[in-house]
């Protein structure tokens, strides 16, 4: 499958590149065994050889992860009784019978916050946010939780091939033989960070003293008196 995406990759021009980044992670939450993180990076490397820029390929990731797990979650909401427990379908070749009791023992255990944690478990990621929709999760939980985990994945893995796209092959090697852990990590440090300045930023903005309006009333006042007939000022 790596292969096959590397030369899809070759094969892309400039002005298809966030389409085709953007139309592969929608296969990608749809189940399609396709990985995920590869195409990241082969979108970073699409930016390396400058056929995209940076920022725009990492919003392109983030939304597609973000589009294509929103699908199979609405087909959860829709179809989510009906699946799994037949044996025909699309979605029965993904959410399988035993895979869909597994993730309902997790939603139990774990509650919603779930859905963040199986964007790092592939196996049952899909089958996560099916059931997701299928038990009625609210939709602006979904998308937050997802959207998370999502930031924690799509910027670092693009910019990892970015930065190393003079060397796609053994980065991705590494990522295969399970060292994405490591760049999770640092992604991780990485939000928290960026979050850690913008709360602050924030919170010394609102503290900060308002600054006095100049007194206009004082010249006024003193006309005013001065002005009063000499009867009330004998009073």
């Amino acid at each position: 499958m790596e292969n096959l995406l590397i030369q899809i990759m070759e094969n892309t021009g400039a002005g298809f590149s966030y389409v085709v980044v953007f139309g592969i992670l929608l296969a990608c939450g749809l189940g399609v065994p396709l990985p995920e993180d590869v195409s990241l990076i082969l979108g970073g490397f699409l930016v390396y050889e400058g056929r995209a820029q940076l920022i725009p390929m990492m919003a392109t990731g983030l939304l597609g992860i973000l589009a294509g797990d929103s699908m199979i979650f609405f087909a959860g909401r829709r179809i989510g009784g009906k699946v799994g427990r037949s044996p025909s379908g699309f979605f029965s070749k993904v959410v399988t019978s035993e895979k869909l009791a597994r993730v309902e023992g997790l939603f139990r255990k774990h509650g919603e916050k779930i859905v963040m944690i199986a964007r790092f478990m592939p196996g049952v990621r899909a089958v996560t946010y099916f059931t997701a929709g299928s038990v009625k999760m609210k939709y602006s939980h979904f998308i937050f939780f997802d959207g998370i985990a999502a930031l924690l994945s799509a910027p670092v893995f693009v910019f990892l091939g970015y930065h190393f796209g003079d060397n796609l092959h053994a980065l991705i090697s590494h990522i295969k033989q399970g060292q994405k852990g490591v760049f999770i990590g640092l992604g991780a440090l990485i939000v928290v960070f960026l979050v850690y300045r913008f709360w602050k930023k924030r919170r010394e903005a609102a503290t900060a003293p308002a600054p006095i309006a100049p007194s206009v009333q004082a010249a006024p006042v003193e006309q005013a008196t001065s002005s009063a007939p000499p009867a009330d000022r004998a009073q």
